[in-house]
């Protein structure tokens, strides 16, 4: 446990139970953001006032201020190499100003992360009124966010937020480089977006004033897209085409607003067609939630996304990780980036349909990891990308079938790490996302951790996994989780010590290999050659031509690094073969055994 995770037990802000400590705290702010979209000059202004909460035993004696899209400025640090077209000015702000004391910055010098010193500081307990003036250029070319085509633009990380000051880190000052996500306080929003007629929002929340911006025709079709069963064509090609979808002022004001959410964005677009319709997602309440897609007309994929995302949000919903979709919308539109959002995704449209169909599955279930949990993307990843792996290769099985889902899973998320024997994939994944690049980040986020997630699952059995899950997510939703409280809190629901496996899974080496070998005429030997702590099963072909699969737990590796199988039977056996199913072996030429 670093030094700065230790502290935060000891000032009992975080507790060894798994729940918040008794003095635990966390900053939130209410955003009152309205932003104007120019689509001839692709350009974003807008004005927000952020009513700041300092619920901290601090005095902040400055704020830090995050604009991810400063990622396109040419001076910012950036993962990879990046094309020309990607870089733009980046952030211009033309006022700031705290509590009506204004700041002479113009932003010129803040990379994706920036400082103002206070000339007030704000007190514990206190608030701040915070005034910002600003614009952006959309980038042409870009990745999470900018021009989709020339008339349609997702504005993600749009406006300046007020970054996090948590309890182990103070200020979160790192600045984003493009690979690693995000980090934010959970906030409310009140979000209005200019947009010329003939254009359609799509945002984070509710749409508040759906009559004034849409004619009377379209408002009547998105209303009853609440409650019909089946999808409704809220906007077809013909209808954005002629016109006869928006209220046809020069200028519309789209309204949406949204409570105790870590981010918002939007997208517009002035020929994407609209489909919408709804699911219930919890039965004791009937509570409905809106499913919405917006993408370019014809296209195969997005033509089914509605009904594939009311039957994954049902899905996850009621199975795993079985908590009711907490939010009122789900949106998803047709972009580039394969990538989550409160409330809406923006993904690629992919030829083969199974796979676009998990792309929206796993985009979907971040709801969880790292909205509904706010867990911190940027330095612990595997703390949401992981867990949305497991999710989409659990809803795979649905969907698809076990044999389907296993070799996919294989072929896209195990084969490539555990054929690459580089030091970079062995890194423990404790390690801090931030300090990862290249095959150890995304190995380390998504592979690894999902497959330490299914194990854990496997070892528990699944009345005693999702107890614990359901725990550890009633513990800390709303709030910021780091793996330690992941563990305790799995540890005090499930009444057991399983510091054994978070230290084989999470702070080790470990990689995937198993060995066979005989040792005498009725036994044989499986060593751990690789040392995670993996379930496997072992079959026994006899000569007979039948055979017999026995199933091995996780628990079989505490405290030893190899176990012994009798194969005294009143058969003969033919020969024993290892199979750890979706956790490939290193080598698997050592899996087998002739008897």
């Amino acid at each position: 446990m670093p030094r700065n995770i230790k502290a935060a037990y000891n000032k009992g802000t975080r507790s060894v139970t798994g729940i918040p400590g008794a003095a635990y705290w966390q900053n939130q702010g209410v955003y009152d953001i309205n932003i104007k979209v120019e689509p001839i000059s692709k350009t974003v202004t807008g004005t927000e006032t952020i009513l700041y909460s300092n619920n901290s035993p601090d005095t902040l004696k400055e704020l830090v201020i995050r604009f991810v899209n400063n990622l396109h400025k040419p001076e910012a640090p950036r993962y990879d190499y990046f094309p020309g077209d990607f870089l733009t000015d980046g952030l211009k702000i033309k006022a700031l100003s705290v509590d009506h004391f204004r700041y002479k910055t113009d932003g010129s010098d803040w990379g994706t992360v920036g400082s103002v010193e206070l000339a007030r500081p704000i007190l514990p307990g206190q608030k701040a009124q915070v005034k910002i003036e600003w614009s952006y250029p959309l980038s042409r070319r870009s990745d999470r966010e900018g021009q989709i085509d020339p008339q349609t633009f997702f504005c993600a990380y749009a406006y300046p937020r007020i970054s996090v000051y948590d309890d182990y880190n103070g200020w979160d000052r790192l600045q984003h480089v493009g690979r690693q996500e995000f980090y934010n306080d959970f906030n409310d929003y009140n979000l209005k977006v200019q947009a010329p007629k003939n254009y359609v929002v799509w945002a984070t929340g509710k749409l508040q004033n759906a009559e004034e911006v849409l004619l009377p025709e379209a408002a009547k079709r998105f209303k009853s897209s609440f409650t019909d069963p089946d999808v409704v064509h809220v906007a077809t090609a013909d209808q954005m085409k002629e016109g006869n979808i928006t209220a046809q002022q020069d200028w519309n004001t789209w309204h949406f607003t949204a409570q105790n959410i870590t981010d918002i964005c939007f997208a517009l677009s002035n020929h994407y067609v609209w489909d919408a319709g709804n699911v219930v997602v919890d039965a004791v309440t009937g509570k409905r939630v809106s499913m919405q897609a917006a993408y370019k007309d014809g296209t195969a994929d997005f033509k089914q996304y509605v009904d594939w995302g009311k039957y994954c949000l049902q899905w996850f919903s009621s199975k795993w990780p079985g908590v009711p979709y907490p939010y009122p919308t789900m949106t998803a539109i047709q972009g580039f980036a394969d990538m989550e959002y409160p409330m809406m995704v923006n993904d690629a449209t992919l030829e083969d349909l199974k796979d676009s169909r998990l792309t929206l599955d796993h985009e979907v279930v971040h709801t969880y990891f790292p909205f509904y949990m706010g867990t911190n993307e940027t330095r612990y990843a595997f703390m949401d990308e992981g867990w949305a792996t497991a999710f989409e290769y659990l809803i795979g099985i649905e969907e698809n079938g076990q044999a389907y889902a296993d070799s996919v899973f294989k072929a896209f998320r195990v084969e490539r790490y555990i054929q690459d024997p580089s030091a970079e994939q062995d890194q423990p994944v404790i390690s801090m996302s931030s300090q990862l690049s290249g095959v150890g980040y995304g190995n380390n986020a998504y592979v690894k951790p999902a497959l330490a997630y299914l194990a854990l699952k496997n070892l528990l059995g699944d009345t005693l996994f999702r107890k614990a899950l359901h725990q550890y997510m009633t513990n800390w939703n709303g709030k910021h989780p780091i793996p330690w409280d992941f563990f305790y809190s799995f540890n005090a629901a499930t009444g057991q010590n399983l510091n054994w496996f978070w230290n084989n899974w999470f702070f080790s080496n470990h990689y995937i290999d198993l060995k066979a070998q005989q040792v005498d005429a009725s036994t044989v030997r499986v060593e751990n050659v690789g040392g995670f702590a993996i379930p496997f099963n072992v079959k026994m072909m006899f000569a007979d031509g039948t055979e017999k699969i026995t199933h091995y737990s996780p628990v079989v590796w505490r405290g030893t690094k190899t176990i012994n199988i009798k194969t005294t039977t009143n058969k003969k056996v033919k020969s024993i073969v290892i199979d750890g199913g979706i956790y490939m072996d290193a080598t698997p030429a050592d899996n087998s055994v002739l008897l």
